[in-house]
């Protein structure tokens, strides 16, 4: 199988998705590597219809062989009181057999996310999207402070990994520092890819 980068996320109003794009546009520019960016669908409570097999917008959903066969990940999520998104801790939930095989194991990973609030518990939520990877065994990573971004940006950004404030107005536009945080993080993966392969 082609060595490839997974982008996986789940995006309720867009702004973890536009993420996703910018980390992919870094690592496509980093590395000869096949990109993939997959979403995972809402889970559905007992009032609600199952979702559809193929959504309606945005990257295909994710399949648990997708995420077993990547050669690196980055995994986001929106911050939810400083938490996981309940339908990427679902998927996330559904890996024990990944996990007791060690398909991911020495694997890199990075980790974002986005919040409507400016201490809206970002690095509280790229924490916990770790504490799975670790589990893993993947070889998780932040953004380095080389990065001259995170040294200027005013609302998003930490070494954890990117991060984007939300406005209250919903919009998914990222600021000029937070997308440079994204590519500088997506190309910090595919330089990690890289090296681990080449020394596989």
């Amino acid at each position: 199988m082609t060595p490839y980068i997974l982008v996986l996320y789940y995006s309720r109003h867009g702004s973890v998705a536009e993420m996703a794009k910018h980390i992919a546009r870094g690592a496509k520019q980093q590395t000869s590597l096949d990109v993939m960016i997959r979403q995972v669908p809402d889970i559905a409570d007992i009032t609600q219809a199952a979702q559809e097999p193929i959504p309606a917008d945005g990257a295909p959903y994710c399949s648990l062989d997708e995420l077993a066969n990547c050669s690196g990940l980055a995994l986001g999520s929106p911050s939810y009181f400083g938490g996981i998104a309940s339908p990427l801790k679902y998927f996330l939930d559904q890996t024990s057999m990944i996990w007791m095989s060690g398909q991911l194991a020495n694997k890199p990973a990075s980790v974002f996310t986005s919040a409507s609030t400016m201490h809206g518990g970002q690095e509280m939520c790229l924490q916990a999207l770790m504490t799975p990877l670790f589990h893993h065994g993947m070889i998780v990573h932040g953004l380095s402070y080389k990065s001259p971004a995170l040294h200027k940006t005013h609302s998003g950004g930490t070494p954890y990994g990117a991060s984007h404030f939300a406005s209250s107005t919903g919009s998914s536009s990222l600021s000029e520092e937070e997308s440079k945080l994204c590519q500088d993080q997506g190309e910090r993966l595919a330089k990690l890819c890289k090296t681990l392969l080449n020394d596989t």
